[in-house]
Order: C-alpha cells, then sequence, then structure tokens
C-alpha cells in the first residue's frame, strides 16, 4: 500500500513541476486522490509525517539566530497580528453566519473567536517549503517569516497548555541546563566527521530534543527547535542542515499526504472551506499594514506577507482539541483540513511570481513606507566595485579570493545572510549585505563602474530573477553565472547570462590544470 502512496505522490509532484508550479501542491492533489479511492494513512505514513516536522523544526533551529527573534517586527508585529485577526475575523464569522451554511450557524461567540484564533496561525511547512525552494529562508522577509512562525508555536505552546490542563513538569526548569551542554554537543560535533555519523548526529539530536521536552510536559516539536537554535553557532551547523535537508523534504512528502487523507469532503464543506480562504487576503493586509507601520520597506513587508497569508497544519491540532472538548461540531475538522489546503496551493501560486508581482506594483506600495529605515534595511554603496560576486557560499568565496588575488580591492561580495557578511567582513572581505532578487536595491546603487557581476548561486530560478532585476535596473555590464546540471546551461543564457559555468566540469578542469602543474615536462608554455 505504502508503494501506491510513493507512486502517486511521485506522479503528482512530478505533474505540477513540469506545468511550473511547486511540487508539494501535487502532494496534497495525491492524498486527496488516495483517500477518495478509499485508502487509509497508516501508522508508517503518520510517523514519515512526525519525523518530517521534527526534522523541519530542527533545521530551522541550525540557521536561526535567536537575537532575530527580540526585533520589535517580529514579536510586536507577530502579538498585534493575532489581536487583530482575532477581532476582525470574529466579527467575520458572525456575519457569514447569516448565509444559512449549517456549519456557521452553530457558532457562538466562544466558538467563533476559538475558530478564529486557530486561523491566526500560518503554516511552518509550507512556508518554511516555499522559503527553502526559492532559496530565500536567510533573506531579510526569509527571517522575518520565520520568527513570526517561531512566536506562533510559542503561543500555540501556551495555549494548549491553558486548553489541556497540560502543566509542564516541575522538571522542565531542568531545561535550563542545555545552556551548558555546548561543550558536549561540540565535542560530539568535533569528533563525528562528514558522513554518515554527522547525519545520525543530526537525527540524535532532534529525535532527543524532541523526546525530552515531550517527556518534561512541552510540546516535542518546540524542543527539536530549540535544541537546533543551541548548535547553531557551532560551525558545523551549515553542513549538518544541508545533509539533513534531503531526508526532511522526503519526510515531509508523508506529511502533505497525510493533509488529503484527514478529509473526504461534500460540497457544502467545500463551500465552507473556500469561504475561510477568502478571509486569507485579510491576513496578508493585516500583516503589510502592521510591517510598514513598524518601519519595515515595502518589499520586505510585502514578501513575508504573501508567504504568510496562508493556514497551519496547527490550525487542525486547535480544532481537534475544541472538538474533542465538545466545543466546535467534529465537520469542522474536515473544513480545516481542506481550507489549509486549499491555503498551501494558495500561497504556492502566489509566491511563485512574488518578486514580478512587487516590481509590479512597487511605486504604489511603497506609498505605504515609512521614511525612516531601520538600520538593516540602510543600502550599502560598494565603493570603488567593478566587480561584484553574488552569493558567498563555498563557490562565492572561492570566486571572491581568486578575483582579489588577481585584480585586488576592485572585488565585492554580496549575500543575503547578514551573519555570513558580518563574519566575512572580520577576516577582510570587501562585503555587503543584499538580496540580488531585490529591485530596490539595484536602483539605489550606482552600476556605472560595474563591469562585471558573478551570480554563485544555487538556484537557476534565483538567477535569472537577479539577471532580470539587473536588466530593469539598465545594468549594461557582463554577468556570469554557475549552472549544477547540464539542462541549466541554454535557460541561463536565454535568462541574459554571458557566461554559464558548469560547475561539476568547471571543477574537474581546474582540478586537473592545477595537478598537471606537478609535472613540468606536460605543462605547454604559455
Amino acid at each position: 500500500m505504502e508503494f501506491a502512496f510513493i507512486l502517486l505522490a511521485f506522479i503528482c509532484g512530478l505533474g505540477l513541476k513540469l506545468v511550473g508550479l511547486p511540487p508539494l501542491i501535487g502532494y496534497l492533489i495525491a492524498g486527496f486522490t488516495l483517500n477518495y479511492l478509499g485508502f487509509h494513512s497508516t501508522d508508517a505514513l503518520q510517523t514519515i509525517a512526525n519525523l518530517g516536522i521534527t526534522l523541519m523544526l530542527f533545521t530551522i533551529g541550525l540557521k536561526l539566530n535567536v537575537r532575530d527573534l527580540y526585533k520589535k517586527e517580529v514579536w510586536l508585529g507577530s502579538i498585534f497580528h493575532s489581536v487583530i485577526w482575532v477581532t476582525i475575523i470574529n466579527l467575520l464569522l458572525f456575519a457569514v453566519s447569516w448565509l444559512g451554511l449549517a456549519a456557521f450557524a452553530d457558532l457562538d461567540w466562544s466558538s467563533q473567536a476559538l475558530l478564529a484564533f486557530s486561523l491566526s496561525f500560518s503554516s511552518t511547512v509550507c512556508i518554511v517549503k516555499i522559503l527553502e525552494e526559492s532559496g530565500e529562508i536567510k533573506t531579510r522577509h526569509g527571517k522575518l517569516a520565520i520568527g513570526v512562525l517561531i512566536m506562533q508555536d510559542i503561543v500555540a505552546v501556551l495555549f494548549l497548555v491553558i486548553a489541556t490542563g497540560k502543566v509542564p513538569s516541575i522538571w522542565s526548569l531542568l531545561l535550563l541546563l542545555l545552556f551548558f551542554a555546548k561543550p558536549i554537543w561540540s565535542m560530539i560535533l568535533e569528533r563525528v566527521g562528514h558522513g554518515e555519523l554527522l547525519i545520525l548526529s543530526g537525527f540524535l539530536f532532534a529525535l532527543g530534543g524532541y523526546e525530552l521536552f515531550e517527556a518534561l510536559g512541552i510540546k516535542g516539536d518546540l524542543g527539536a527547535l530549540i535544541v537546533g537554535m543551541f548548535i547553531a553557532t557551532h560551525v558545523k551547523s551549515a553542513e549538518m542542515s544541508k545533509a539533513l535537508m534531503n531526508f526532511k523534504d522526503i519526510f515531509l512528502v508523508g506529511f502533505f499526504l497525510t493533509i488529503g487523507f484527514s478529509a473526504l469532503p461534500t460540497l457544502d464543506l467545500m463551500l465552507t472551506a473556500i469561504i475561510l480562504c477568502l478571509f486569507i487576503p485579510i491576513k496578508f493586509a493585516l500583516f503589510f499594514s502592521l510591517f510598514t507601520f513598524l518601519k519595515l520597506r515595502a518589499r520586505t513587508s510585502y514578501l513575508a506577507s504573501l508567504v504568510l497569508s496562508n493556514y497551519s497544519e496547527f490550525g487542525l491540532i486547535v480544532v481537534a482539541l475544541l472538538v474533542s472538548l465538545g466545543w466546535l461540531s467534529a465537520q469542522w475538522l474536515v473544513v480545516l483540513a481542506l481550507a489549509v489546503s486549499f491555503s498551501f496551493v494558495l500561497t504556492g501560486l502566489a509566491y511563485k511570481t512574488s518578486h514580478n508581482q512587487y516590481t509590479k506594483f512597487k511605486d504604489r506600495l511603497k506609498t505605504f513606507e515609512s521614511p525612516h529605515r531601520l538600520h538593516e534595511d540602510v543600502y550599502v554603496q560598494p565603493v570603488g566595485a567593478e566587480i561584484i560576486v553574488i552569493g558567498l557560499g563555498r563557490v562565492g568565496k572561492g570566486a571572491y579570493l581568486s578575483l582579489n588575488s588577481m585584480v585586488g580591492n576592485i572585488v565585492w561580495g554580496m549575500d543575503a545572510d547578514p551573519s555570513r557578511i558580518s563574519h566575512l567582513k572580520t577576516i577582510g572581505y570587501q562585503a555587503m549585505v543584499g538580496d540580488g532578487e531585490d529591485v530596490d536595491l539595484w536602483e539605489n546603487m550606482d552600476l556605472t563602474q560595474v563591469q562585471l557581476i558573478l551570480l554563485a548561486l544555487p538556484s537557476i530560478d534565483d538567477i535569472c530573477n537577479i539577471t532580470e532585476q539587473l536588466q530593469h535596473a539598465n545594468y549594461s555590464g557582463k554577468i556570469a553565472s554557475i549552472a549544477r546540471y547540464e539542462d541549466e546551461i541554454q535557460p541561463l543564457i536565454e535568462a541574459g547570462s554571458d557566461k554559464v559555468f558548469n560547475f561539476f566540469t568547471e571543477a574537474g578542469t581546474g582540478f586537473a590544470e592545477e595537478s598537471l602543474q606537478l609535472l613540468p615536462e606536460y605543462v605547454r608554455p604559455k
């Protein structure tokens, strides 16, 4: 039976990818299709789904700087949004009840408020998946969205404690000892190497954090997130995150399938779910208004608000609890499962063209901006730059160092990760924080002296988007980019790259040329 799950998930995922849509939409369709065909979820599939969520939260923690949560745009924006959202949606649910739909007619004021609360959360799984696929999880708007999700998780834990009366054990105070456990996992990570032991240690820490928090009466997924945050300061955290990525993505396919298994809709319930999805633009508008009010740039506010505009799988947990307590009828569990699924599809479709949307409407959106900039949103001008390397991962850093040794200080580096830039600047790099897909950045940068831009990014979509933004900014220099696969070369050239380097081929060529220097008799004079 599990083979049928894998087969249909693959077919639907591939089909959606071929038409240019996110594969996760295909997995949702596969889940509903399997449910319609009479298949049922299994314990093994549920275990895989739970493991995917645990690993996802752990890898989020590995990439998170806890100081990001202290920013008022994160914690204040999250709190204000929840309060205002619950108030507005409660009033709207009361108004909708006059339509005569049975599901809404049975709601009283308290159940309306609880339903509105369950809809206030955004989907961690959906958002992280979208941000990772677009390579934007460490951008300004990506980190803002992740920070809001974590604040929502904290609120979720508090709600579950209050609603269930499940008070954490007194022994949970011992979790403070995690602050002093750094030497232990540092010693482990320094000795596991770079192979399967590193991956196994990631599973150990993620599941260990989950089980520890569960044993102490606290939501286990929060434990995986917090343990990941503690390990994030270690030099191997990025390598561990990359090593776990494929495992996490495979397990999350199980999660999307389980969403489909949770509901077999009727026409009336589908209509109810669609009505709930009509509230999603309100969620977007509310996030955007709050973020711009808190002095974030219009682009950051727009992209973060767009990716946060969906309903959360946690809403299913809240509604299931409310159903078990008799506060909501059982049909609402089906309605929420449908609404969550529909919202995933809407977010996946909307965010795919998010950068082009902002470019189209940016003049209107900028009217909402505060005239005062936050420190992180002040543009840096790369003084004296004639060459800019965008993306300072391993390939980008190697390109920067080689160019710097050949042509000197006319080379600058740029990356969207502020912590990475901060580290590189301390060791002598000329580097700046910047998101290459940000049209505002290029329009505010003097590019007249820049002759060459190197795009050392892992995602072909990101490279194509940056190339398009440079064209909009009337950049007249040359563009070089890297491709991981042979079939990516032609699309990059068509998008505007003047030269595309196949990463693996060029690495092999460089390795051969450097190695041949060891045999002088084979080296031809230049």
